[in-house]
């Protein structure tokens, strides 16, 4: 429905290992199997074939290969913090370094990664965008020369000089999963009565949100943000049904957020994923102050805190 822009971090991750063994005859089956964190798990493998099944004209070496998926994640999974996108970048990665490996057909950095990001896209929506380094643009726009709905590209030219090595940190209010999922949350706004004002707002932010980050207008970048998330939970409480994807505590973490900005005049900014989970947005420069502010104000209210960065992108580890 609307374009979005996403930082790539670095310590978080997914770590995803596939392996091909080779079928002793023709087969129009798909086999596989998937094992999250070293043990079985059905219910995400029955989501993967039924992945595979609806790229199988992208990839028909499928039916060819009984396929075994190890994966892991460094951070919590099915919480809020993005780990389809994360998975499924890194599964169709994989996928279109078989196919290159088969038939040599993506021979430059910039059509393999397009590929990737297209089919990790019918995966999961934002996972498209995880496969570029830094920061990665989805949906076309005027803004953005050679932007697409079919696919993520990667925008770092938008990165004023004071974005590099830009933090986030994760603050994990809960590690449990989440009451309603991704898909689900967007059905939930095919029929919202807010959604048209909502593809209005989005449009604007876009705009906005592009010239702050090349200015390099922190303040306004993290207004902006901030107001994203908080627009994002109030369509998910205005829904029918509504849910409360945050707690009390993410709450608390928000108003103690707002209080150290507006008393320390430290700018960091807070978004949130579709989770009560709060990621902590703010230069590099303040790491000190920031970590001393979780310290002394923050541990009471989250179960664990993620210090991650801007990051290089995927890593192709065999």
């Amino acid at each position: 429905m609307n374009p979005s822009v996403s930082f790539t971090l670095s310590r978080c991750f997914s770590d995803t290992h596939v392996r091909f063994l080779k079928k002793p005859g023709p087969s129009s089956v798909i086999d596989i199997s998937f094992f999250l964190d070293g043990a079985h798990a059905p219910d995400f493998e029955s989501r993967i074939k039924k992945y595979f099944e609806s790229i199988l004209d992208l990839e028909p070496f499928l039916t060819s290969y009984t396929v075994e998926i190890q994966s892991s994640n460094s951070f919590p999974h099915s919480a809020g913090i993005a780990s389809s996108a994360s998975g499924f970048s890194a599964l169709a990665l994989c996928l279109v370094t078989m196919e290159d490996l088969l038939y040599g057909n993506l021979d430059d950095d910039e059509s393999f990664r397009q590929k990737a990001s297209f089919l990790s896209r019918l995966g999961s929506g934002s996972a498209c965008r995880s496969i570029y380094e830094k920061i990665a643009w989805w949906g076309a726009s005027k803004t953005i020369e050679n932007t697409s709905d079919e696919y993520a590209i990667p925008c770092s030219e938008l990165l004023h000089p004071i974005f590099d090595g830009f933090q986030d940190s994760i603050l994990v209010v809960s590690a449990a999963e989440k009451p309603v999922s991704s898909s689900k949350g967007h059905h939930l706004m095919e029929f919202h009565p807010y959604r048209q004002g909502r593809l209005e707002q989005v449009q604007h932010h876009v705009s906005a949100l592009t010239n702050a980050l090349r200015a390099g207008d922190i303040d306004h970048f993290g207004k902006i943000v901030e107001n994203e998330a908080l627009s994002l939970h109030a369509l998910m409480l205005a829904s029918n049904p509504g849910y409360f994807l945050i707690t009390q505590n993410t709450i608390d973490v928000i108003r103690a957020i707002r209080r150290f900005r507006d008393t320390e005049k430290i700018p960091c900014y807070f978004t949130l994923d579709a989770g009560p989970n709060i990621h902590v947005l703010y230069p590099k420069q303040y790491l000190k102050e920031v970590k001393e502010f979780f310290n002394s104000e923050l541990e009471s209210w989250t179960e664990q805190i993620i210090f991650d960065e801007m990051g290089p992108g995927p890593v192709q580890l065999i």
